[in-house]
């Protein structure tokens, strides 16, 4: 339903408009004037005459009303005046607008779809020094869902508290996967997140890549340059991520790939080591020679856990190997793992190793009794 219109109130002054999009905060302000409710309470559906203090104020309120009613938000037309405040803005739904493309893959579409949507309000600045709704569209053009509303990206938010929480996780050695549960398990369920496990990872991934800092990066890099000076075949790689810092990194020496040429059939792989100072797990690949002796094919040091990650390792282990697959691979029961060793090594035979079954058997099996 619209109950306003761009003409209901004309702008006090002129000025220069700005297209922008940006994510939007969440604030905790509100208008006492119009009895604006926030929190786990009802907010009160806009209308056109609201008013409100600041930009802030208007801003936080509408993306309260918008998780409540489960639709995401992004700020559009700002207009700022010759003396340089703002006078006018916009706010609508992110599905507002049409996609220019579609996505070619249509099992990864893409995350947000363009639906032409109209829902939005407008907010003028008067002489009163507070913004008032002018124009205010409640229509969608598509379904809204209240209980999907903390997936768009305006409504995600991790606290310090939260971060902190799983800074010290990780610090502690708990996977990204076990430290997002417990976090479930204390809220009281998924649902009652304000983010998802990979917003998680991306918290813990950014505070390992500020550890890694760039003069360790480059001490790094210095000594695998020396190190191929002195034998050729030592192979190495290195993974920077859009910012031109050392994220992922792989190697492997003469001695490690000659081996693998007589014992590759089987090998095993674990990410369990963190025993560096930087908390990147440490991943070897590891075979056994015909003395029944543990044998290295290859390490890397990695920056996070999730299946992206282990397709680079993989792919890169690989060509360090001349592209000869491994018979059987050996791992724990790692989700992310698995699915990158089926997308790598699609021939390979996969099995868990009985050392990580044997270590879970009483944590998944010791409420039953003995017979």
């Amino acid at each position: 339903m619209n109950v306003g219109n761009d003409e209901a109130l004309d702008p006090p002054l002129d000025g220069k408009q700005i297209e922008c999009e940006l994510d939007v905060d969440d604030n905790e302000n509100n208008d006492g004037s119009n009895n604006i409710i926030f929190g786990n309470q009802i907010v009160e559906e806009p209308k056109v005459g609201m008013k409100f203090d600041s930009e802030e104020d208007v801003v936080s309120y509408y993306m309260q009303y918008a998780k409540q009613v489960g639709f995401g938000v992004t700020r559009r037309t700002r207009k700022i005046g010759d003396d340089g405040n703002l006078r006018y803005f916009t706010i609508a739904c992110v599905r507002e607008g049409k996609s220019k493309s579609k996505s070619s893959n249509i099992v990864r579409p893409k995350p947000m779809e363009k639906m032409g949507c109209k829902a939005k309000i407008n907010a003028k600045l008067y002489y009163d020094g507070r913004f008032t709704l002018s124009t205010v569209v409640l229509e969608h053009t598509h379904a809204v869902s209240p209980s999907k509303a903390r997936y768009f990206t305006c409504h995600k938010k991790l606290d310090a508290r939260v971060k902190r929480r799983l800074e010290v996780m990780d610090k502690a050695g708990v996977r990204p996967s076990k430290n997002y549960k417990a976090l479930a398990i204390e809220a009281g369920g998924y649902e009652n997140f304000s983010f998802g496990e990979k917003d998680c990872r991306n918290c813990i991934n950014k505070v390992r890549n500020e550890l890694l800092g760039e003069g360790d990066a480059e001490a790094f890099l210095k000594y695998l340059m020396r190190m191929q000076e002195k034998n050729y075949r030592l192979f190495y790689v290195i993974d920077l991520d859009e910012e031109s810092r050392l994220k992922n990194v792989f190697w492997a020496d003469a001695r490690s790939r000659t081996a693998y040429e007589s014992f590759g059939d089987v090998i095993t792989f674990d990410t369990t080591y963190l025993t560096n100072k930087y908390k990147m797990p440490f991943a070897p690949f590891v075979g056994v020679n015909h003395h029944g002796q543990s044998i290295l094919f290859g390490c890397g040091l990695l920056s996070n856990e999730n299946t992206d990650t282990f397709v680079w390792l993989f792919n890169t282990w690989l060509k360090c190997m001349s592209g000869r697959d491994p018979n059987a691979i050996i791992t724990d029961q790692d989700r992310a793992m698995q699915a990158a060793i089926e997308i790598v090594f699609p021939r390979a035979k996969h099995r868990f190793c009985l050392w990580h079954i044997m270590n879970k058997v009483p944590q998944k099996l010791g409420s039953y009794s003995k017979p």
